[in-house]
């Protein structure tokens, strides 16, 4: 598990065609994030979600931002760097 100079911990993690998925939970905001990096476009997005909808969102992240009207609402770090 990675942890970044927010104190976020990353709890999982999946890659599957080039799309990579990663839930992150703050210790200093206790707040839950959705990353999702394109590594082909080099683009992504992130949100964050209630606890409870945390592991809806990690299996389904596109499907979950669009219901939430989500998408794009916090900018992801460069992944890929």
């Amino acid at each position: 598990m990675a942890a970044t100079s927010d104190r976020r911990r990353e709890l999982a993690q999946r890659a599957s065609n080039g799309i990579e998925v990663s839930l992150f939970w703050s210790k200093t905001t206790n707040k839950v994030t959705i990353e999702v990096f394109d590594v082909s476009f080099q683009e992504g997005f992130g949100f964050e979600v209630e606890g409870n909808a945390a592991l809806e969102a990690f299996h389904h992240p596109y499907a979950y931002a669009a219901a939430h009207r989500l998408a794009g609402r916090i900018p992801t770090k460069a992944l890929a760097a």
